[in-house]
């Protein structure tokens, strides 16, 4: 038997009863709806994008009120400790105020009594999202007003009972969160590891003698590798405007423009496939390589090699290593934009075609092992997920004592 079963058996042998927040909460903070004008205070105005981990308590873009904007406008300030819960557009995010603060009306603040601990209340709200959306307004944004949350029904066990749960919750929640950081430092290393071996590999400035393909350079381009302007060696084209209205989720062609990833499918096709994708708006200079068929959009480049002396995987990395230099050829004057003519004249070192496929072929590799672990990162976290949520569910599921 656990020290909670033994617990539970010992404080509430009968079950544990259901309670109505406004039972066990002190007070119900909702915010004002109007935003400040004056956000440079002392005081930090919070926002769901602040929310880190199960905390809140700045806000990352520094935006804050001051004591004389607070008394100004009557604002509600929620005490260190209050459980704050999406009540609007975005549900299911929960946070307890490490400091003294105030949000806007996304959230609604609960100060616990003394019958509830308030990172129980917490872990409790994570597991009834399902049940308050259930309560929320059937308008366009969903909305749980005040007297909801007033009447939202949750277990009460004994502190004794509550403290030992949250005890073992967060130790699940302390194991995740590192388990998350081990694999991101390990991908990051990673990513440092491929970026230092492509930029040496691409690199055939100065003295070769410590190039990794020196012994091929030496034999196959003895007096060293010539740059070439990309539109001398590639063709560049820009795509067709594609509107939103004629895009089709079900659509077979997958449509690239000038972000990182696709917008949208088109059933039309405009012939391009194994291409160099270079974006000319949004994300400006962003390489991306695309071996299936696609339809370009008016936003990007798309790069194909004229001969085949030219290898376009090659074109992919040593464009993809030039990502800054592209980007601050960009013309800032209206709309920013990175215009045809100094991609035409972009310099494109290209050594011989047997050292572009040995190159490739090491960056391949290199490439497969960042993305296996990019792949396998969230499913070993989602793993670990739902093994927290089985215990955390199992550990916040309770005989309901009855009424007399």
């Amino acid at each position: 038997m656990s020290k909670i079963d033994e617990l539970i058996a010992e404080l509430c042998p009968e079950g544990v009863p259901i309670k109505a927040l406004k039972k066990v909460c002190l007070d119900f903070i909702v915010p004002m709806r109007d935003r400040p004008s004056d956000l440079t205070g002392a005081i930090p105005w919070c926002r769901i994008e602040d929310v880190m981990g199960q905390t809140i308590g700045s806000s990352k873009a520094g935006l804050g009120v001051s004591p004389a904007t607070i008394k100004e406008m009557n604002l509600k300030v929620y005490p260190i400790g209050t459980v704050l819960a999406t009540c609007s557009a975005s549900l299911g995010t929960y946070a307890i105020t490490s400091a003294p603060l105030i949000t806007n009306q996304t959230f609604i603040g609960l100060v616990c009594g003394d019958e509830l601990f308030n990172r129980f209340l917490l872990y409790v709200l994570e597991i009834s999202t399902a049940r308050l959306a259930k309560v929320s307004n059937s308008g366009t944004i969903p909305y749980i007003s005040r007297k909801k949350f007033e009447e939202f029904l949750i277990p009460v066990p004994p502190l004794e009972v509550q403290r030992e749960i949250v005890s073992i919750l967060d130790k699940f929640t302390q194991l995740e969160a590192e388990l998350e950081a081990e694999l991101e430092a390990e991908l990051e290393a990673r990513r440092s590891q491929y970026e230092h071996t492509r930029d040496q590999l691409l690199d055939f400035s100065g003295d070769l003698s410590s190039h990794p393909m020196r012994e091929l350079i030496a034999e196959l381009c003895p007096e060293g590798v010539r740059a070439h302007e990309l539109g001398k060696v590639a063709s560049i084209k820009i795509g067709e405007f594609v509107k939103k209205t004629k895009q089709d989720p079900n659509a077979e062609f997958a449509v690239y423009n000038g972000g990182t990833t696709e917008t949208g499918f088109y059933e039309a096709f405009n012939s391009m496939e194994d291409s160099v994708v270079i974006s000319a708006r949004g994300s400006i200079g962003f390489v991306n390589y695309l071996p299936k068929k696609f339809w370009a959009g008016n936003s990007c480049y798309v790069i194909r090699p004229e001969s085949d002396d030219v290898d376009v995987k090659y074109l992919y990395f040593t464009l993809k290593s030039s990502e800054r230099q592209l980007f601050a050829l960009r013309a800032v004057g209206g709309i920013p934009a990175l215009n045809l003519g100094p991609v035409r004249t972009f310099p494109i070192l290209l050594p011989p075609l047997e050292i572009q496929r040995e190159i490739v072929s090491i960056l391949e590799k290199l490439d497969a092992l960042v993305n296996d672990l990019t792949f396998g990162l969230p499913s070993e976290i989602a793993a670990r997920r739902k093994q927290y949520e089985y215990y955390r569910n199992k550990l916040l599921t309770f005989k309901e004592l009855e009424a007399a």
